[in-house]
């Protein structure tokens, strides 16, 4: 459920290892898109009132769900993602869905300058870590369904990368804060092991375990693609959050496929 960045590469990635694939679009110009990529699409929109699309006839026989659909708080029109979360989980329910993945983030630990591992309480301190957190225990909390939560670190691949927004900047104060990154291949690569591997009823936090400074990490990605470097602040606290994908690499032996470094 939700076919854009990380949504679309994983159904495709899914069809071509022999699954049956359905996805859910907003745009009725990538139904299309996904029909000829191996994936039944599905024109669904999920509101805070509503759902709007054939959602009884997509999850029909579905054996697994993943939820891939972020929450919009940015800008002048703001969302309530938990009610969504609340309509979507009664949809669920309607129609005997066993299996969930929903695809979470760790902005649900807040600002904590310590390392973090799945045993951490998470203390979100931005409104999205807030109803990201208060989702996932919706549906980790219902006894009906069994759900694995993958907490991602911040997501990069094909035209994705946060020093983009860095470059230019002037007088950042978090450069001796760790990086915490992802590449889009092993996002894929973890949610089709948790299917294949069945790992339910789990938290995995999912961040690829190469945490450089983030003044030395972006200034390095910066002039790799031509770009100005971002500027720090020299009294940058030697802190910061460092996330440890413990349960992933120490429980399940999960190897991390794709460097960080562009």
């Amino acid at each position: 459920m939700g076919c854009g960045w990380l949504g679309l590469p994983l159904a495709k990635a899914l069809a071509e290892g022999g699954y049956l694939v359905r996805g859910t679009t907003t745009s009725e110009y990538k139904l299309g898109m996904l029909q000829n990529e191996g994936i039944a699409p599905f024109l669904i929109s999920l509101s805070e009132e509503k759902i709007e699309g054939d959602i009884s006839g997509f999850l029909a026989d579905v054996e697994v769900l993943v939820i891939n659909i972020p929450p919009k708080l940015r800008g002048g029109n703001k969302e309530n993602y938990i009610k969504k979360m609340q309509l979507l989980l009664e949809s669920l329910k309607a129609a005997k869905t066993k299996k969930v993945i929903f695809v979470s983030s760790t902005s649900v630990y807040g600002d904590i300058n310590a390392e973090v591992t799945e045993e951490t309480i998470p203390q979100p301190s931005t409104e999205s870590g807030k109803q990201l957190l208060a989702s996932e225990n919706l549906f980790k909390n219902n006894p009906e369904i069994q759900t694995t939560i993958i907490r991602f670190g911040g997501l990069i691949g094909p035209d994705r990368h946060p020093v983009t927004m860095l470059s230019g900047r002037k007088a950042l104060n978090n450069g001796n804060h760790p990086v915490n990154l992802i590449h889009l291949n092993d996002c894929i690569s973890i949610i089709s092991s948790v299917i294949k591997q069945n790992w339910w009823g789990e938290i995995f936090n999912a961040v690829n375990p190469f945490h450089p400074p983030k003044k030395e990490y972006y200034s390095q990605e910066a002039v790799k693609r031509g770009l100005e470097i971002p500027e720090y602040s020299h009294t940058s606290p030697h802190s910061g959050k460092k996330i440890d994908s413990r349960r992933l690499i120490h429980v399940k032996k999960y190897i991390f496929t794709t460097s960080i470094l562009g």
